[in-house]
């Protein structure tokens, strides 16, 4: 389903943050394949998720559409599965969302703490 081409996910493979502009070749059921930046890997409700934001050739995203999957490693390799229950995909999302949140926090900080 998936090939990480450079793994700079937050997992045990690398230990590295997800923001180091790493990416993920999707592979759908039709065979169409998607390039993926990663935006982060996070915990919800007890689970891994990832956040992938799908982009054009040009590198871009147009849309501002976010792919969620679960995540986890067998023997040191991603592994990424549908989230086809509702509940579980509104958890997801409420931890991606919660992930949206602390950046802005963070961003609010950093620019307050610049303004001293």
């Amino acid at each position: 389903m998936s090939d990480f081409e450079t793994c700079g996910g937050n997992c045990s493979s690398c230990g590295e943050d997800c923001g180091g502009g790493a990416t993920i070749t999707l592979t759908l059921d039709n065979d169409e394949t998607i390039e993926c930046s990663i935006l982060t890997i996070f915990e919800a409700a007890g689970k891994d998720y990832i956040a992938l934001l799908p982009l054009n050739e040009q590198g871009e995203n147009e849309d501002g559409e976010v792919f969620l999957y679960r995540f986890h490693e067998e023997n040191g390799v991603p592994v990424l599965e549908n989230i086809e229950d509702d509940d579980e995909y509104e958890a997801a999302s409420d931890g991606f969302d919660e992930w949206l949140d602390s950046l802005e926090y963070d961003e609010l900080v950093s620019a307050e703490e610049a303004d001293e």
